[in-house]
């Protein structure tokens, strides 16, 4: 019983809010600043043309072209209304979208957008409970507001987009990993020197899964490709986690996760299965002592059902794409991070947890 009403809080939680929607004005490029996202997806096509939730074997590649408009906070997306006058400088609008007609074309054109990027591109995995709009529309304003390099690719699974739909998608994700497999392949085939690949929720058990089974066929071309891994509230059961990792051996490095045990959506996903917490909230970084990683707690920057903090956070944010070097700041010496990243740091065995802290909080602390 407690679990049927806690879903159906959830669900009437995220229905009151309006799902998105790709709204397409050329105009809107005149006003906002463009973010090109490539794309590749295992959703299958409707009969208007464009990606639903249903299951498409066959891995099909786009690129949108996102108008990030100038008036809004940072992390914040507004969708267009249905009703009403639109408004470029304040929302989001898809200026151009291309469905490439095979794989040869969607490389030549991400190749382009490689050479003008040093090679660095970006692979973001979208997470539970998405649309395809939600999770274009997501990947561009979390690329723009946190500046990161490179080409930026979507890898976009169909979803159930239901509130409800936890195990459809749970499904999905499995069904999906040879489609990610496959577009890291394809990114790569068009001249990636260096992949960053960034997943969110569920995504992070795709993109896991993805990954242990790149080293199982023993590619190390592409493994040798992917310059670190973060993993965004990470929904993977714990265990499952570490045997991932251990299959997959020598672990990306920088190796990020993002996490909170005030994350909502966490806590409603380890009751569903059983358990006090998943990666993304757990409480005991020895759990994952023998693994190089790097544990972010961002609690203190929580808010709503806090399960996607370090993307609408705006002092996350500003924090984030505040730190001029990355590099040092995820894989120096572990006590040259404290300067870099204002909180507290700790080290069990391999795995290093730093509990990130508001910068004001940090100078109250100080000065005590």
């Amino acid at each position: 019983m407690r679990r049927i009403l806690i879903s159906l809080s959830l669900s009437i939680l995220i229905a009151c809010t309006p799902r998105g929607e790709v709204t397409l004005d050329p105009q809107a490029a005149a006003v906002g600043q463009v973010q090109k996202i490539y794309i590749g997806t295992s959703r299958a096509r409707e009969a208007d043309g464009s990606f639903g939730n249903k299951r498409s074997e066959k891995i099909l590649f786009a690129r949108y072209d996102i108008s990030v408009p100038p008036d809004r906070e940072l992390g914040e997306i507004k969708w267009p209304p249905r009703h009403g006058k639109a408004d470029p400088s304040k929302q989001f609008f898809t200026t151009d979208e291309i469905v490439y007609q095979g794989d040869e074309s969607f490389r030549a054109d991400l190749r382009k957008q490689l050479a003008a990027n040093g090679g660095e591109a970006v692979i973001f995995v979208h997470g539970y409970n998405n649309n395809f709009a939600e999770g274009v529309y997501r990947v561009a304003q979390f690329a723009h507001d946190l500046k990161l390099p490179g080409a930026v690719v979507h890898y976009a699974w169909p979803s159930a987009a239901e509130p409800l739909g936890y195990a459809f998608d749970r499904d999905s994700a499995l069904f999906a990993r040879d489609g990610l497999e496959t577009l890291l392949h394809e990114v790569a085939a068009s001249g990636a020197k260096r992949i960053l690949l960034v997943a969110h929720s569920m995504g992070a058990a795709l993109t896991m899964e993805a990954l242990r089974q790149t080293a199982i066929r023993g590619d190390t071309k592409t493994l040798d490709l992917i310059g670190g891994v973060v993993l965004i509230s990470p929904d993977i059961d714990v265990d499952v986690f570490k045997r991932s990792a251990h299959s997959i051996g020598k672990l990306p490095q920088p190796f990020l996760i993002f996490g909170s045990d005030r994350d909502k959506a966490l806590r409603f996903s380890a009751m569903l299965s059983g358990q006090s917490d998943r990666l993304g909230s757990l409480k005991d970084i020895s759990r994952v002592a023998d693994l190089d990683v790097t544990f972010l707690d961002v609690g203190e920057f929580s808010k709503g059902m806090g399960h996607f903090t370090v993307g609408d956070s705006a002092s996350l944010i500003s924090l984030l794409s505040g730190i001029q070097d990355v590099e040092g700041a995820f894989e120096a010496d572990r006590k040259a991070r404290v300067g870099l990243l204002p909180g507290v740091v700790l080290t069990v065995q391999n795995a290093t947890q730093v509990i990130l802290k508001p910068v004001a909080t940090v100078a109250a602390d100080f000065t005590r």
